[in-house]
């Protein structure tokens, strides 16, 4: 009787609106061909809440983007990346493998949507650990979800992330009282997101909206004591 009754319900109120009647994203490109992708709205808000750890002597992944955007008082800015085709690098390494950065060099780490490339996560927040200076801050923001990066058959995109996850890997390393984790994010977005939609076409208050049961990203600020 009971399941009859569901079926019934779902007849009268089905749960699939168009848009999730699709096989594919709306957008092959995580929503770039459209405006800027949905998590990008929470990754920014992030880093300019704490735009003032951007400074000093700074190390980013992949380009300065972030640094230039959102840095104060920015004296060097280094570019982190594994590719030796990436002509914005001034450092080539794998950040779980980074013994060739010397001791205590920054004050500030930008390492957004990056740990989840990683496979051995814990390697690489030690190295983060180990280059910052006393009171330098770690920015990283991880997927909670996400489309899996490249092709699945190859081993590029190993992780996923939660907030308690992330408050023991961090927490392990900066201590307790030295890691605050926040996430972003809802139901409605966490689809758009998948779906390839931009955030210009949500309404804010959408955007706006937080869930802690559906999130999209979570950041991270570690401060070294």
């Amino acid at each position: 009787m009971t399941r009859l009754v569901q079926s019934l319900r779902r007849l009268a109120r089905p749960a699939w609106p168009v848009v999730l009647r699709r096989r594919t994203p709306v957008s092959a490109y995580w929503g770039f061909d459209r405006g800027t992708p949905v998590d990008r709205y929470y990754i920014e808000r992030f880093l300019r809440n704490h735009s003032a750890d951007i400074h000093g002597r700074v190390l980013e992944v992949q380009d300065r983007l972030y640094t230039t955007r959102f840095g104060t008082r920015v004296e060097h800015s280094d570019v982190l990346d594994i590719d030796a085709g990436n002509t914005r690098a001034t450092i080539l390494a794998d950040l779980a493998a980074a013994g060739a950065i010397s001791d205590a060099t920054y004050d500030c780490i930008v390492l957004t949507q990056t740990l989840q490339l990683i496979y051995d996560v814990q390697a690489a927040i030690a190295h983060c650990h180990r280059i910052l200076r006393r009171n330098g801050v770690l920015l990283a923001t991880v997927p909670s979800a996400s489309r899996v990066v490249g092709n699945p058959e190859m081993p590029l995109d190993y992780w996923r992330f939660t907030t308690s996850s992330c408050r023991r890997l961090f927490a392990d390393r900066f201590g307790e009282t030295q890691v605050a984790v926040q996430s972003f994010g809802s139901l409605s977005t966490v689809c758009a997101f998948l779906y390839g939609l931009a955030h210009e076409e949500l309404p804010r208050q959408r955007l706006d909206f937080h869930d802690p049961r559906f999130p999209l990203i979570v950041g991270v600020r570690a401060v070294k004591a």
